[in-house]
């Protein structure tokens, strides 16, 4: 039987990839802007204040966007697989706020909600794709974090922190990808999937 109440959020999806490759591209000249202006911190020229004002707009923007992709994808893999261990609407969105927690929480979430979604999420290998991401954004967190507390204006830092940035934003892109796709097929169906054993 054929499933007309849930659907896939493809058009959220599509707005939350696309917020977060401009976001991720906006970055690099914020970054760049940055260098500069501790460079040359006398030279009227440099804007580094306004770039860095509409990546923060960009940023936000792309953070609202995910987060209502995820809180919606959350509640589809619930329906989808009711016995999954899939996180609670609070703390899909509450873990990315806490201190610490929010170096692994989110990761378990999104693979909770991917391996929900669908019983061919490994075999797609889609916890490689998530783990890739993380591991991708928080190699950019550490070395921006590096070169703003140890060694402000490190080329070879900026070039670490601003590849793991696009590196992650491509990645999330693809695990957006991933598992709206499989939450598209599934809803075709009222049978709910089997759970995935945690890993």
């Amino acid at each position: 039987m054929t499933n007309t109440a849930l659907k896939a959020p493809r058009t959220l999806a599509r707005c939350a990839q696309a917020a977060i490759s401009v976001t991720a591209v906006a970055d690099v000249f914020r970054a760049a802007a940055l260098r500069n202006h501790r460079l040359h911190p006398s030279d009227p020229s440099l804007e580094s204040g306004k770039v860095s004002m509409v990546f923060v707009y960009l940023m936000t923007l792309a953070i609202v966007l995910f987060l209502m992709w995820l809180a919606t994808s959350r509640s589809n893999a619930q329906l989808l697989s009711p016995q999954s261990p899939v996180p609670t609407p609070g703390w899909t969105i509450g873990a990315w706020f806490v201190p610490v927690v929010n170096l692994f929480a989110p990761r378990r979430s999104v693979l909770d909600i991917g391996r929900a979604s669908s019983p061919s999420w490994e075999e797609k290998r889609g916890t490689t794709l998530v783990n890739l991401w993380w591991a991708a954004w928080i190699v950019h967190g550490l070395a921006l974090v590096t070169a703003t507390r140890v060694a402000p204006g490190s080329l070879a830092l900026l070039v670490v922190a601003e590849a793991s940035m696009i590196a992650a934003a491509v990645l999330l892109g693809l695990v957006i990808e991933r598992i709206t796709s499989m939450q598209s097929a599934a809803l075709g169906t009222t049978v709910p999937v089997e759970p995935l054993p945690r890993t």
